[in-house]
């Protein structure tokens, strides 16, 4: 099984509840759930986040909704990420997605997902070298190389990140990377601050009614092609 992590938390210091934000109508952690269940490749959808009280609303509201949830370390993400996979059953594979990305596109996943099962790479991204937008991020790691990681001792820095640990030692974890047909690196779409979720907000009233899909190329276009994305603010 491919299982999906999405790692979200409440306590954001620059935007405090921006997973539970509205987003044309729905949390943005819901968009970001119903954009990736667009995907053509088959996995389970997990969101992990902290066993904190401050996460108690976004489990619960999650729960209602009959998502599932997973809870554990506030910090420690890659111990979170492999206790989650751990509790999933048997996955072969985890894909990770962050709690800032409302734009995440389904058919980067999958490519993503693709060329890890094609090339048996026990990590797969498109973060480096960067030329997607930063909020189209796609990592998947086998289920193995992040049990052998989270076993490992590992210092501070190593444990904010579930990644990091596997992605400094290519001699030992095998990686392989795809690229964007054209550099977009300089873009941020990621949700950060208000104004980002002022974008966000914008693009999705922009092109959400006619296409709820709507991808990367959608955006770039409407940004690109001088649209006055002001008139669609809220």
């Amino acid at each position: 099984m491919i299982l999906t992590i999405v790692q979200a938390r409440m306590g954001s210091k620059r935007l405090p509840g921006k997973a539970l934000a509205s987003l044309h109508g729905q949390p943005l952690i819901w968009r970001q759930l119903e954009r990736l269940r667009a995907g053509r490749c088959p996995t389970k959808v997990v969101v992990a986040t902290s066993r904190e009280a401050a996460d108690d609303a976004l489990a619960a509201w999650l729960v209602s909704k009959g998502q599932t949830v997973f809870r554990g370390a506030p910090t420690d993400l890659l111990d979170r990420f492999s206790r989650c996979a751990a509790s999933a059953g048997p996955v072969s594979h985890v894909v990770r997605i962050k709690g800032d990305q409302p734009f995440v596109d389904a058919k980067i996943v999958d490519e993503a997902i693709r060329l890890s099962l094609a090339s048996s790479a026990d990590y797969v991204s498109n973060r480096e070298p960067a030329t997607f937008p930063m909020g189209l991020e796609v990592e998947v790691i086998t289920a193995k190389a992040l049990r052998e990681a989270a076993a490992d001792p590992r210092e501070n820095l190593a444990r904010i990140s579930p990644t990091a640990a596997i992605r400094a030692q290519p001699a030992r974890f095998s990686q392989a990377a795809f690229r964007c047909g054209q550099d977009h690196a300089r873009l941020d779409w990621r949700v950060k601050t208000a104004a980002d979720l002022g974008f966000a907000r914008s693009v999705y009233a922009a092109l959400y009614p006619s296409d709820p899909n709507f991808g990367m190329a959608d955006v770039l276009d409407l940004v690109g092609g001088g649209v006055d994305l002001g008139r669609y603010a809220a």
